[in-house]
């Protein structure tokens, strides 16, 4: 069997591709909120927090590539040209500057976690249910039957955010 068969590429490199076009193609700005460690190479004097925010629109970068490993551009900071390299992995957003739309993804290191769950030892159904949690599921849209629980009314959504800012999901 081939290791692709077993283990299926991450969909995060595709996710940003898409993402990116969609800005392009209606007119927004896309930008990418990095986590900034010693793998990601961008200009230090610009990290806050542990984070860069990167306007990646065909303006403001040169030769802009996102492969499935990582994404490469050249970019002006204060007038300085500076290569960029940030890997798939520390990627944390995608979003268009104009409306805050876009995706978060979870930092490097929840992601480690994440791929860790199973213990040495553990069996296929300890693996195999870590890994499903990372899948989406369908909920049914009637409740099982045979229960004798009252149906009750889904919660109601959390109120959206005034401005153009994302919100991290765990």
């Amino acid at each position: 069997m081939s290791s692709a068969a077993d283990s299926p590429s991450s969909t995060k490199p595709y996710l940003l591709r898409a993402l990116y076009e969609w800005c392009t193609d209606n007119g927004f700005t896309p930008f990418l909120a990095v986590h900034v460690d010693g793998q990601v190479r961008v200009p230090r004097e610009h990290v806050k927090n542990g984070e860069i925010v990167l306007n990646i629109s065909f303006g403001a970068t040169g030769g802009l590539k996102i492969s499935n490993e990582d994404v490469r551009f050249k970019a002006r900071f204060g007038g300085v040209a500076r290569e960029i390299m940030v890997p798939i992995s520390h990627v944390t957003a995608i979003y268009a500057r104009e409306n805050g739309q876009g995706m978060a993804f979870p930092l490097p290191e929840l992601a480690e976690d994440a791929s860790d769950d199973g213990q040495p030892g553990a069996g296929a159904t300890s693996s195999s249910d870590a890994s499903a949690s990372n899948r989406l599921h369908a909920v049914p849209d009637t409740p099982a039957q045979g229960t004798a629980e009252e149906e009750t009314p889904p919660p109601e959504p959390p109120p959206r955010p005034s401005g153009s800012h994302l919100k991290r999901v765990k």
